[in-house]
């Protein structure tokens, strides 16, 4: 017996309501609603306290609980130890969880160059970029050297002990290239705590370190120490006399990259949260005054864009690494 066509047509609309009804039955639940105010919002610092990158979270999560931007508690963890490997690392064993979220350093990009991490800056959810962090080369107040003419001349007489945040970073980098284009050879200590880096240069067992302006403003205000050199294209007003390498004819245009990430495999609604909510966070009053008391640069890229900027960043990372012979 042929079915009407009427009758045909229902069969067919009941077996595609069917398709739909076991689809829906079988697809991934939706996630819950994000950020759940019972949920902890665990907040990885990569390096110990002090440090550009513990001031730059701890500023943001100030922002958020100030203006209740996030719902839940925030528990902000110095994870330190390996150049920020032991911090990210823990923050990309938290695959595909949305209340893990981690700040950005240069080590971010040149701790897997060097350590063979099994991530890369890559493999985390990116959020953000939010500011170029530029460096400062100083010396302790009771050092000979005065000026940057000084520096060269002193270090090519006798190799200098200088200090930084990390053992293969934008610290070690940029005095690696400077050393190499003025014809002397120099001593890299590296430190995980901005602390134990300062308190090494007041006591005088380094001759210099290499650190971000920010986190030593307050010593050089006070002549504890003496700026030489500024790595950023322009000297902040307050360091009026200080001058760029660029001036000396040094100009490398390496920055560290201050951003957020989430773990590898978030939710796309926990990034795209995130991401309106950091939008928000930089137009605070706030945020606007840490960047210019730690003279940061305003470098602002959302999600995949941020990630771009990290591969090619690291690509350069790599290439003069690589010519150093640091790494293989």
């Amino acid at each position: 017996m042929r079915l009407g066509t009427s009758l045909r047509q229902a069969v067919r609309g009941a077996a595609l309501a069917c398709a739909v009804s076991v689809a829906a039955l079988t697809a991934a639940p939706a996630m819950a609603e994000y950020p759940s105010a019972s949920e902890r919002l665990d907040w990885t610092i990569a390096f110990g306290p002090g440090g550009g990158n513990d001031i730059m979270a701890r500023t943001i999560i100030s922002i958020l609980e100030k203006y209740k931007l996030y719902p839940g508690e925030i528990v902000a963890q110095n994870r330190s130890g390996g150049s920020g490997a032991v911090g990210w690392g823990h923050l990309f064993n938290q695959k595909g969880n949305p209340y893990g979220i981690s700040t950005t350093s240069g080590s971010f990009l040149t701790t897997p160059l060097k350590a063979n991490t099994p991530w890369g800056p890559s493999s985390f959810t990116p959020v953000a970029l939010l500011a170029a962090d530029d460096l400062i080369l100083v010396v302790n107040k009771d050092s000979p050297i005065k000026t940057f003419e000084d520096w060269v001349e002193s270090s090519k007489k006798t190799a200098p002990a200088l200090g930084g945040m990390g053992a293969v970073n934008v610290d070690f980098i940029v005095p690696t290239l400077l050393a190499e284009k003025a014809g002397y050879e120099f001593e890299y200590v590296a430190f995980n705590k901005q602390g134990e880096l300062t308190t090494a240069l007041l006591s005088g067992a380094l001759d210099a370190m290499v650190v971000n302006t920010g986190e030593v403003s307050g010593l050089i205000e006070a002549g504890d120490i003496r700026p030489i050199a500024f790595t950023g294209s322009q000297t902040p007003d307050w360091l009026k006399g200080v001058p760029t390498l660029a001036e000396k004819g040094y100009d490398f245009g390496i920055s560290a990259p201050r951003g957020v990430v989430l773990p590898p495999d978030v939710p796309k609604e926990a990034q795209d949260w995130w991401i309106k909510t950091m939008k928000e966070v930089i137009n605070k009053p706030e945020w606007q005054e840490y960047i210019k008391k730690h003279d940061l640069t305003p470098t602002v890229l959302w999600g995949d864009e941020f990630t771009k900027f990290l591969e090619t960043n690291q690509e350069t990372f790599g290439r003069v690494l690589k010519a150093k012979g640091v790494i293989q």
